[in-house]
């Protein structure tokens, strides 16, 4: 049985966790893909190509566009994945690392997308898909930066959605939770830790420690992906996982005061 031939997939942040994952996923349901990551070291799954990109450096990013458009002739499928996690107390961070956050997590997913719009509009057809997270429609007591970041993605991709349909162009929401990747051990810690916060960022640690080892396998998400990047009528979010589902029903159906009390309690936080 012939493969079905899908077109021309990028993927940024793909070579380790979901976006590894992604990139593998996409490469069996029929896509040729092209993944980043900032360093030229960095390898992805066999037969995706590798490139190097800095989704913070506009000068990379527009190279990468480049390359991909010399080497295949157009884009058909953006999955903006890159993305750091930074995890402590509001208050903890300088105003210098929130804007580095910002940088990454939402700059660089307009930069590579203004980057790949062109070629969408010449094409009259494309399809984006942005990595967003349960903390991008919930609350996340630590990780309030984190999630202002990935709330601002949400926004943005809502109204680019809008904006881009009568182009030919899709734009869609992933919403992971919880996921068995390195992501907890490669989170970035407050520039000034402040005793005030100790007790309660201790406890929020050891909850996520503990929700993240049972968690989804990255190849979970990385299906989800693949179903909002091929559905013939993409819908706006696709929660990713068991647990990023029943997140999003309760957060529409419970009352406000029990799921607050029902947050507190998963994060060991005093009710």
């Amino acid at each position: 049985m012939a493969m079905i031939d899908r077109g021309i997939a990028l993927v940024t942040g793909a070579s380790s966790g979901i976006g590894y994952a992604t990139a593998k996923a996409l490469q069996a349901a029929g896509f040729d893909v092209f993944g980043t990551s900032r360093r030229a070291t960095a390898g992805g799954p066999d037969g995706v190509t590798m490139l190097t990109c800095d989704v913070t450096d506009d000068a990379s990013v527009a190279a990468l566009a480049d390359e991909v458009l010399d080497d295949a002739g157009r884009i058909d499928l953006l999955v903006n994945n890159a993305g750091v996690g930074l995890f402590g107390g509001a208050e903890e961070s300088s105003l210098a690392q929130a804007q580095a956050l910002f940088d990454v997590n939402l700059f660089g997913v307009i930069r590579v997308t203004n980057a790949v719009l062109p070629i969408m509009r010449r094409q009259k057809s494309g399809r984006i898909v942005n990595l967003s997270s349960a903390h991008g429609f919930i609350p996340a007591p630590y990780f309030a930066l984190y999630s202002a970041t990935k709330h601002a993605v949400e926004g943005y991709s809502q109204s680019l959605d809008h904006e881009l349909r009568t182009l030919g162009i899709r734009v869609t929401l992933v919403e992971p939770a919880y996921t068995r990747t390195s992501f907890d051990g490669n989170l970035v810690r407050p520039d000034r830790s402040l005793d005030a916060y100790a007790s309660a960022r201790a406890g929020v640690t050891v909850a996520v420690q503990d929700a993240i080892k049972k968690g989804d396998a990255p190849e979970i998400v990385a299906e989800t992906i693949v179903k909002a990047a091929t559905d013939a009528a993409p819908k706006l979010r696709y929660p990713a996982g068991r647990l990023a589902r029943q997140v999003s029903v309760l957060r529409r159906f419970v009352p406000a005061s029990a799921f607050d009390k029902s947050l507190r309690k998963m994060l060991r936080l005093p009710v």
